[in-house]
Order: structure tokens, then sequence, then C-alpha cells
């Protein structure tokens, strides 16, 4: 049984003009080298979201750092000895990196690159949400801001959010979800759990169109489609594979198709295409006949991200505008965030040991 939360649909959040940074060779080249000198004279490591630039997750490579989604920078982050944490992504992704790692300094591009679902739940609503259903627990996913994982009972990824609700379902409990209703919607049907559902959706994911995916199918009849659950039900229901960012890598990797039609943020295939560089990879339609899109595939916020503004915060002493790109957290909030973070990675931990058996 899915019931909406009783409010009206969150409205889409209007997202930033897409700006992407645009750079000869010669000026790629001489940031890079910037930023590789600044890195090891402050003890920093790079962490770069599949969906940043292609600039920024070779740089991340090419240093000793990671391309991953939100929760593996996290932990990369934990687990490397740098004391400088340099998050290229939105700032959930920041926020998740300083909950995991209070004694680090982490510092990001942009503090204005936002996420529309993050946007879409503020922490005050999302309270009212949780305390006019007392009986329910709480489960959110990873991109919402650290009051509100702090405010919540599990904090999920889209990797392993079916396996924790069905988990939490087959314990008997009815839970609240937030914020991404499509992905909420999703996670419903294949646990089969009682949950009611916070409205807000991803501008990205939202603008796939079914009709238009249908024709684009037929016309490549050899391709794979590859489909992100935050994507609205009518994409998923043609989607071959559905799955978190890193789990739709690794279907274009093992695959046998020569072709992937591929719903997520475009910025995923430059890693799709090092992994299976053979490949043909055709991004999804995010408009119909006529229709213009919001996002066309691509996040604003994660091209906030550049080598250009990443060089700056660098450069610049704490303190002033550039300097100021360091998150912080009050301790309070970070404290009980990180609990509902570590029930998940509890989780994952004794399901990977076989000391959780969800059944079918």
């Amino acid at each position: 049984m899915s019931l909406a939360f009783p409010v009206p649909l969150k409205p889409v959040i209007q997202p930033p003009p897409m700006v992407e940074e645009i750079l000869t060779p010669a000026e790629r080249e001489a940031l890079k080298a910037r930023i590789k000198t600044l890195m090891k004279q402050q003890d920093a490591v790079l962490v770069a979201h599949y969906y940043t630039s292609a600039d920024l997750q070779d740089l991340a490579e090419e240093t000793g750092g990671c391309v991953s989604d939100s929760l593996e920078m996290a932990r990369f982050g934990h687990a490397h000895p740098a004391q400088t944490l340099i998050v290229a992504g939105v700032k959930f992704m920041g926020e998740t990196a300083k909950i995991l790692n209070p004694e680090k300094r982490v510092i990001m591009p942009d503090l204005q690159a936002d996420c529309s679902l993050d946007l879409a739940c503020p922490a005050d609503e999302f309270a009212a949400f949780c305390d006019a259903h007392p009986d329910r627990l709480s489960v959110v996913y990873a991109n919402t801001s650290a009051a509100v994982k702090a405010r919540a009972d599990w904090v999920v990824t889209s990797g392993i959010a079916a396996k924790i609700v069905k988990y939490l379902h087959q314990q008997g409990h009815k839970l609240l979800w937030a914020p991404d209703r499509h992905l909420g919607e999703y996670v419903r049907r294949i646990s089969g759990a009682d949950m009611l559902l916070w409205q807000g959706s991803c501008v990205v994911h939202e603008a796939f169109k079914a009709e238009a995916l249908a024709k684009l199918r037929a016309g490549h009849p050899d391709a794979a489609v590859l489909v992100h659950p935050e994507s609205p039900e009518s994409v998923i229901a043609l989607a071959d594979v559905v799955g978190s960012t890193t789990q739709l890598i690794e279907a274009v990797r093992t695959l046998p198709n020569p072709e992937f039609i591929v719903a997520t943020d475009n910025g995923i295939f430059h890693k799709m295409r090092a992994a299976a560089p053979g490949k043909l990879l055709l991004e999804a339609p995010t408009a119909g006949e006529g229709a213009t899109c919001t996002s066309c595939a691509h996040c604003p916020w994660m091209a906030m991200n550049g080598l250009r503004k990443l060089a700056a915060v660098l450069e610049s002493p704490a303190g002033d505008a550039n300097g100021g790109n360091e998150i912080h957290i009050e301790e309070s909030i970070r404290a009980k965030a990180a609990v509902s973070i570590q029930r998940m990675l509890d989780f994952a931990a004794a399901e990977k040991a076989g000391k959780i058996q969800l059944g079918d």
C-alpha cells in the first residue's frame, strides 16, 4: 500500500542556468598542474562524483583520489590518510563526507552546487512529516541535508534502498520515505512495504520521457536500456537494468550488448566509456516532440564544479570568499546523522556476511 503525503505535489525546483566550464588544452594542463601542487601542499585528496566533468574525474584519478557515488566518496575519504577532502559534487555529498569524517577539513569547489531533491525536502517540513506519523520509521535517500539525515531513522542509497526497506517491512515496520517519489515508488513495488512517500523529484531524471524512449529503442533494437530509479515509473518499465550509478556502469562493462540507452545524468558517460570503450552510449530522451527539457540529462548544479573554481578555493586563505567553501555541520546534527548512516553501513556489512537473509 502506498499513500501520498497529504500535501500538494512538491513543485519542481527551478535549477540555475547551465554553465559548463570550457577550457583550452593549455588552460586545462596549467590548472591541473597548479591544483596538483596545491593539493600536495595542503595534504588533500580529491573525490569526484560520476556526474562531474571529465576534467575533475580525470584529476581525481591522476592524484590518487576516487570517482564514485556519494557514499563511496565519503568512505574513501575516511580511509584515506589525507587531512583535507575535496568533494567535487553537490552539497549533500560534501556534508556526507563531513558526517563520516568530522576530524577532517572538507571543502568543495562551489557550495552553491545544490540538489533539487535536497532543496525539495526542508528539514522543518520533514520533521513535521515525521511528527505527524510517529508509528512509522523514517527512511531517507542520501540526497538530503545533514539536518534531514539527523531526523531520520535510516539513510539509504539507491543501490541498497530496496534491500533495507524489504528488511524493515519483514520486521513489521511501516515507513515514511523521503524525498524522491519515483525512487520511493520503485522501492515500494520491489519490497511490498507500506510507505508514505514524500513528493520530491530530481530535475534530471524527472525529465526522461517514456514515449520518446520507446521510439529511440525501436531504432536501436540491439541496445540495452539502463535506467536510474529516480526516473518516472513509465521510464523504469522500459528498462533492461534498473540500478544505481555504480550498477549502471557495471552493466555497460559486463553486458554483451553493443549499444546502451542510458537514462541518468550524462556525466556518467565518461566512466562508462572508460569501462567499455568499444560500446555506443546514447542519452535517453528528456523531452517529447516540440517540448523543451529543464536539465537536458545533465545536472546544472553538478556543472558548477570546475577546475578554475577548485584552484581558486585551494589558493584562497580560509575566511575570504573562496576560502569559505569548507563544510561545517553543528556537532549535535552531525552525530545524529552519523547514526542513521551507520545503520545502513552495518546492514550492508551484515548482508554481505550472510547474517541477513531477505528471502523472496
